[in-house]
């Protein structure tokens, strides 16, 4: 390891111009197949912004990804959610290219890390290989593309990082070339009264805005009636020429009267700051019709590093009698453009949508501490879990505590406690705590136990819960039988599913040897390889053991034959 970063600081460190202007004709693409994008960099996700461009694999796995540059390998990582299987290979000129959701790697890189799977007895593993320890040259062959990980369909995840502070950027500024004269499409468009005294068209909450097409190609918003402060947001998307995704902007600017207000763009931005992306939408609304709102105007707690210009937070201070002009230009990669102009008068109407916050007993002040108690349970926020104050909602059922709801995001993990001292000593074994979905399904959390104190760590508002499971997981084999000859087999693939807390942990041997399952928890199979040993013994004992994330434990045993 203190041999990798020696390596990488060393190579980063010939590179002291590389990041100041972007080299584009330094990288090759990762693929043999024209570019064509099913997600963009900077596109806005659950609690984070993409940070990579997701190419679309002609709906298909199994196409060659090679290095885009010569490099050597630091990093392997095999995760069965997140990226999947991923490589990270470290190039001379100061940057970092990045593959994810990958079907295998090349030979070589797959007997690297299969050596280390079956050293650790396991199938997610991480490895930071020895500087230069796996070299490769521009165009070797890398990998496979796959649907592994978090991925739900075919493709891969490419990003291109500074090797030095791990910032990604956005591919496209290396050269990368995807076909895209479309312009992006604004499909809803809301005002938002943001003062204490403040309202627009006759509402103290936000509004939707009825806009039309102009003859060039332009939209012109219905006129906003407002007095105070207040600011817009948009529902908006891009589209490449080849592609029916809707994919996120690069670029949005907001100018009133000829000033801008709002100027941001993602050419790049930092890991530590992505989760405040619950800043920069509406997160209430995507609670809700689970649409994304872009606001143009920043929050308490947004100071993310997007922005490259802003005038008063991007809000706008309406005077009586007094008109102006607001124009929202919406931008892709390409620079195609699409603009709304909204005129504005400052007019105080009567007030005929009034919406009052509701208020409940407790306040929570965001910048500090609070813990409440709920007759046997109690949650406790760090100061700064949330972005801003509120009245919380808490209540407290006959076997449930319910925690406001999904319309808050949480910025940071807070704790949720039980005390369990109702329930018999055996039963607490194979309870833990769950959360209620509106369905009021059951999810597993991971609960931390001791005595008769159930614990968990998480971002999630909403209803909890103790759950009890008692039945094991189930274990059936999916394209072979008991006593048959598998000669010409492949692969051997089982079928593992749980009923309520989930599956923990799984093992195989084969004649009591371990063998390597690789776990696609999507598809709920695990699958063995054959090549992965060679066997030289005729009869084969199998032996699968799954245990779920309370104990219980199902095993799974089948005899076949091989020549």
């Amino acid at each position: 390891m203190r041999t990798a970063i020696i390596g990488l600081l060393l190579l980063c460190l010939t590179a002291t111009k590389a990041q100041e202007n972007y080299p584009l004709d330094y990288f090759r693409s990762p693929l043999d197949i024209p570019i064509i994008l099913a997600g963009t960099f900077g596109e806005l996700r659950s609690n984070h912004f993409h940070s990579g461009i997701d190419i679309k694999t002609q709906q298909r796995e199994g196409l060659k990804a090679y290095a885009v540059a010569e490099g050597t390998v630091t990093r392997i990582k095999i995760s069965l959610w997140g990226y999947g299987k991923a490589i990270y290979v470290a190039h001379p000129n100061g940057y970092t290219s990045v593959y994810g959701h990958l079907q295998k790697f090349s030979p070589k890189i797959e007997a690297y890390i299969n050596e280390r799977q079956y050293a650790k007895k396991s199938y997610e593993i991480e490895i930071f290989p020895d500087f230069g320890e796996l070299k490769l040259e521009k165009g070797e062959l890398l990998a496979y593309t796959g649907n592994t990980g978090g991925s739900s369909g075919p493709h891969l995840h490419f990003e291109i990082r500074s090797s030095v502070s791990e910032k990604p950027t956005n591919p496209l500024l290396y050269g990368y070339d995807v076909r895209d004269a479309t312009d992006p499409v604004l499909s809803k468009l809301y005002v938002y009264p943001l003062g204490e005294n403040s309202e627009a068209n006759q509402s103290n909450g936000r509004t939707e805005l009825k806009f039309s097409r102009q003859a060039d190609g332009s939209y012109l918003s219905e006129k906003v009636n407002a007095i105070g402060t207040i600011g817009f947001g948009i529902n908006s998307f891009d589209r490449q020429d080849l592609a029916a995704n809707q994919n996120g902007l690069y670029a949005v600017e907001q100018i009133v009267n000829g000033k801008t207000y709002t100027n941001y763009n993602l050419e790049s931005f930092s890991f530590g700051e992505t989760r405040y992306i619950n800043t920069l939408i509406d997160y209430s609304f995507l609670s809700k019709y689970r649409q994304r709102i872009q606001r143009l105007f920043k929050t308490p707690k947004n100071n993310m590093s997007i922005y490259k210009e802003t005038y008063n937070d991007g809000k706008i201070d309406v005077r009586e009698g007094l008109s102006y002009t607001v124009e929202i230009l919406m931008k892709d990669f390409k620079n195609n453009i699409t603009k709304v102009v909204i005129p504005v008068e400052g007019k105080k109407e009567v007030l005929k949508i009034d919406n009052e916050i509701e208020k409940t007993d407790n306040y929570l002040v965001a910048k500090k501490p609070n813990t409440y108690n709920l007759d046997g349970a109690q949650v406790y926020f760090p100061a700064n879990t949330f972005y801003e104050n509120f009245y919380i909602d808490l209540k407290k059922g006959k076997d449930t505590v319910t925690i406001h709801n999904s319309s808050v995001s949480a910025h940071q993990r807070f704790t949720i406690t039980f005390d369990t001292k109702k329930y018999g000593q055996e039963d607490l074994k194979q309870m833990f705590i769950a959360r209620l979905d509106s369905k009021l399904n059951l999810s597993y959390r991971s609960t931390y136990k001791r005595g008769h104190t159930f614990s968990t760590r998480t971002r999630d508002l909403g209803t909890y819960t103790i759950a009890k499971d008692t039945v094991a997981p189930k274990i059936t084999a999916k394209n072979f039988k008991d006593k048959k000859w598998l000669s010409n087999y492949n692969y051997l693939s089982l079928r593992i599913t749980d009923d309520l807390s989930g599956i923990d942990t799984y093992s195989a041997t084969i004649n009591g040897k371990w063998i390597l399952m690789e776990y696609e928890p999507k598809k709920n199979t695990i699958t063995y390889n054959f090549d992965d040993i060679i066997l030289d013994q005729k009869q084969c004992d199998l032996e699968v053991v799954v245990t779920d994330n309370v104990g219980n434990s199902s095993t799974f045993k089948s005899t076949f034959f091989r020549k």
